[in-house]
Parts: structure tokens; C-alpha cells; sequence
């Protein structure tokens, strides 16, 4: 699996990429985030790539991105994190969760960690983000419909380096 940041020329597979109704209780469709990221600049799309396909979308968010989630100035945010539908069940979503710290080390130095929110009721996500070292330090924000808990993870302690 590849991680790379959404250009233009990538259209094409956004066009393609499946995400349900049910998905959507949770979390934007790439169509409505990358429309978002072109107003700003602190919010960066990026496809996960396996095999010529996309199969896994999120958003690194940075600066005031990050400020309902953390109080630390050097994290990064998460956010709508999806799996193409027709892909769900494949270990994608864990594959792109572990490739997100070097990645985000990468191109983006001087963050220490990285923060995202889940549905209180989203179960399997909260299950699949402790899997991959995310932590609940008990932190917990209003979304939309449900109280979201904010999880972390600090780079300066990564695993997958």
C-alpha cells in the first residue's frame, strides 16, 4: 500500500470510490473533503493506493484543525477516515492506520502526534484505531449527532518507524 496526497489528476478515482449510508453517519465522502481542502490550505486529502486502486481516504488537518481535539500545537488530525465499500473487510484501513506516523514524519517534521475523534457508537473503528496504537485518554467532544471520543497517538513513541 502507497500513501499519497490527492492531486487533480487523481479525480478519477474519487469518482469511482463506493461509500455508503451508513458510512456517511460517520464521516465525509472524499468528494465533499477534497472540495473543503481546496479552501484550506491546512487540510490535506490522501488516497491510499493498493494494487492500482483506492481503498482507503482521509484528511491530515493541521493547525486549527486540531484545536477542538488538542490543546498540543505540534498534532495533526485525522479526519474523514473511510474504506471504499467494495474493500471493507480486507485489512485496508488498518494497512493505511500503520503507514500514517512515518508518513506524516514525512511531510510534516515537526508534528509529535497525531489525534482523531470517533462516534461514541462506532465500536469497530474505536476497536481497529487501539489495534493500531491509538490511545482514549479520555478526552471527549461534541459532534454532530453523538459525543465523539478523541483518541491520540504520539509519535515520539511509534511502533511502526
Amino acid at each position: 500500500m502507497q500513501l499519497k496526497f490527492y492531486e487533480e489528476t487523481d479525480k478519477q478515482w474519487i469518482e469511482q470510490y463506493a461509500i455508503t449510508e451508513q458510512q456517511l453517519r460517520y464521516t465525509k465522502s472524499p468528494q465533499v473533503s477534497i472540495e473543503l481542502a481546496k479552501n484550506e490550505a491546512s487540510r490535506h486529502p490522501v488516497l491510499a493506493m493498493k494494487e492500482g486502486k483506492l481503498v482507503t481516504f482521509f484528511v491530515l488537518h493541521e493547525k486549527e484543525g486540531v484545536i477542538p481535539y488538542s490543546a498540543n500545537e505540534q498534532a495533526i488530525l485525522i479526519r474523514s477516515f473511510s474504506t471504499d465499500f467494495h474493500e471493507q473487510g480486507k485489512g485496508y484501513a488498518k494497512e493505511a492506520l500503520q503507514l500514517i506516523p512515518s508518513f506524516v514524519q514525512r511531510y510534516f517534521p515537526a508534528i509529535n502526534e497525531l489525534v482523531l475523534s470517533v462516534d461514541m457508537p462506532n465500536r469497530a473503528a474505536q476497536e481497529l484505531y487501539k489495534k493500531c496504537g491509538f490511545v482514549d485518554e479520555g478526552v471527549r467532544v461534541t459532534g454532530f449527532d453523538d459525543e465523539l471520543i478523541v483518541m491520540s497517538y504520539d509519535l515520539e513513541g511509534d511502533k511502526y518507524d
